[in-house]
C-alpha cells in the first residue's frame, strides 16, 4: 500500500508515528500546504518508507490527483480540516484511489428553521457521488477517526454482538485533560470544533428522521470511566449521526460532547462578535477569514502536549434489547492517557486516539481484511477485526455495563 497524507499537522504527525511501527506501508509521501512542516514529519519517524512531497493546496483537486500518479500512490489519506473534503475526495476518485478521511463534508443549516429542519447535512456531498465511486469500483471510507470512527465501529458490533435491537445509539465523548500555562487552549482544532459546536446538532428518530435542535441543548451529566468521571455533554453536530443509521437500525441517535462550561461561552462569545465565520472581510485592505484568525491566535493543539495532563474518552452508550431478551444498556469505549502516548509516541492523547484509527483501518485494507466499493462508512464492515487490531496496537478498549 502507497498511501499519500494530505494534512501534516497534529493528526496527520502522529498518524505517521503509528503507521512507521507498521509494516503493511510500501510507502507514505507526506504533503501539506507548509512544505517544511511536510518534510519535519516525514523526516521524525526516521523510516525510509516516508518522505515528503513538498507543499499542495488540498483545495486544488487537479494538484493532488497529480501527486497521487506520480508517487503511485493508491491511497489517498485525509488528514486536514474539513473545508478540504470535497477537492480531496474528488482526487483520489480522479486519481483511482482508495479515500480514508476523519472527518465528512460540511454541512450548511436550514435556511428558514435552523433548530428543526436539517439543511444540507454532513456526508450529503460525498453520498451524492456514491455511485461514481462504485461504478469506478472504488472505495471512500468516510469517518474513520475516533468520533466519527472507532463510534461507529462499536455500533456495528453492538448491533452483531450484543443487541437484538436498540433504542439508542449515544455517542459519549468527554475527558480530564488539562493544559498548564494556559487560560484556554483546545487539544484539537478550533477550525473543526466552531464549526461543529455552533452549527445546529442533528438527531435521528426512526420514524420521524434527521431533525435539528438548538447548539448545546439537552445537557445531561454522564459519568466516563476509568478515573474521567462525570462530565456534563450536550448535543453537537457530528457525523455518527448522520452514518449510524444508514447500516444500523436504532430507535434513535445522539452525539454529545462534554465541553465544559468555560468552553461553551467562548464559543458563544466568538459567535456573537462573528468571529466563528469563515467567510473573508477586509481588515486594512488585507482580506481575512475572522475564524481563521482565532485559530492563528491560539496555541497549537498539537504542541501542547507536554503541557497537557489526563485522560480523553471516546465512547458509545448503547440501550435496548440484549440477545436475551431482557433489558440492556452499556457503554462501549476508549481512554488514551496524555502521559501513556506521550511517552510512547511523542503526541498528545486527543490528536493520537484520533490518528490510531484510520491507521487500523488502512491494514485490514491492505490484508483484505476489510474491503468493498462506493461511499461506505466503518458500520459497513466486520468490527472484532478492528477492535482485535486495535488491542494488538497497544490501546485496548473497553465495555461497561449499565451504561
Amino acid at each position: 500500500m502507497r498511501i499519500l497524507l494530505v494534512g501534516a499537522g497534529g493528526v496527520g504527525s502522529a498518524f505517521a508515528a503509528i503507521a512507521a511501527r507498521r509494516s503493511f506501508p510500501e510507502a507514505v509521501v507526506v504533503t501539506d500546504y507548509d512544505g517544511d512542516r511536510a518534510r519535519a514529519t516525514a523526516e521524525a519517524v526516521g523510516d525510509a518508507r516516508f518522505t515528503s512531497a513538498g507543499s499542495v493546496d488540498a483545495g486544488d483537486a487537479d494538484a493532488v490527483a497529480a501527486l497521487l500518479a506520480e508517487h503511485r500512490c493508491d491511497v489517498l489519506m485525509n488528514a486536514v480540516d474539513p473545508r478540504f473534503v470535497m477537492p480531496l475526495f474528488r482526487a483520489a476518485l480522479a486519481g483511482g484511489a482508495t479515500y480514508v478521511d476523519m472527518a465528512m463534508s460540511l454541512s450548511r443549516p436550514h435556511p428558514e428553521n435552523p433548530y428543526a429542519e436539517t439543511g444540507v447535512k454532513l456526508g450529503d456531498e460525498q453520498f451524492a457521488m456514491a455511485g461514481e465511486w462504485e461504478a469506478a469500483g472504488q472505495l471512500a471510507l468516510v469517518g474513520m477517526g475516533v468520533e466519527p470512527g472507532l463510534s461507529d465501529v462499536f455500533a456495528r458490533y453492538a448491533a452483531d454482538h450484543l443487541f437484538s435491537s436498540i433504542d439508542e445509539l449515544g455517542v459519549r465523548d468527554g475527558a480530564n485533560l488539562e493544559v498548564a500555562g494556559y487560560d484556554f487552549a483546545p487539544s484539537f482544532s478550533i477550525w473543526t470544533t466552531i464549526e461543529e459546536c455552533l452549527n445546529p446538532p442533528v438527531v435521528y428518530e426512526a420514524g420521524r428522521g434527521f431533525f435539528t435542535t438548538p447548539p448545546f441543548s439537552e445537557p445531561e451529566v454522564f459519568d466516563f470511566p476509568e478515573g474521567i468521571g462525570p462530565v456534563e455533554c450536550v448535543n453537537v453536530e457530528h457525523e455518527e449521526v448522520l452514518l449510524m443509521p444508514r447500516w444500523v437500525d436504532a430507535g434513535r441517535v445522539t452525539f454529545k460532547y462534554g465541553l465544559g462550561t468555560e468552553f461553551i461561552d467562548v464559543l458563544k462569545a466568538l459567535h456573537k462578535v462573528g468571529l466563528d465565520r469563515t467567510d473573508p472581510v477586509t481588515v486594512k485592505g488585507v482580506q481575512v477569514s475572522p475564524r481563521d484568525v482565532v485559530a492563528a491566535c491560539l496555541p497549537d493543539p498539537a504542541r501542547l502536549g507536554d503541557r497537557m495532563s489526563g485522560k480523553t474518552c471516546a465512547g458509545l452508550w448503547v440501550t435496548g434489547t440484549g440477545t436475551d431478551g431482557g433489558p440492556r444498556q452499556v457503554y462501549l469505549y476508549h481512554v488514551v492517557d496524555n502521559e501513556w502516548s506521550m511517552r510512547e509516541y511523542g503526541h498528545q492523547a486527543v490528536v493520537w486516539q484520533t490518528a490510531v484509527n484510520p491507521v487500523v483501518a488502512l491494514e485490514l485494507l491492505a490484508e483484505g481484511t476489510w474491503s468493498g466499493s462506493g461511499v461506505l462508512g466503518p458500520e459497513a464492515f466486520d468490527a472484532v477485526p478492528f477492535l482485535e487490531l486495535l488491542t494488538a496496537y497497544g490501546s485496548p478498549w473497553g465495555m461497561r455495563e449499565g451504561g
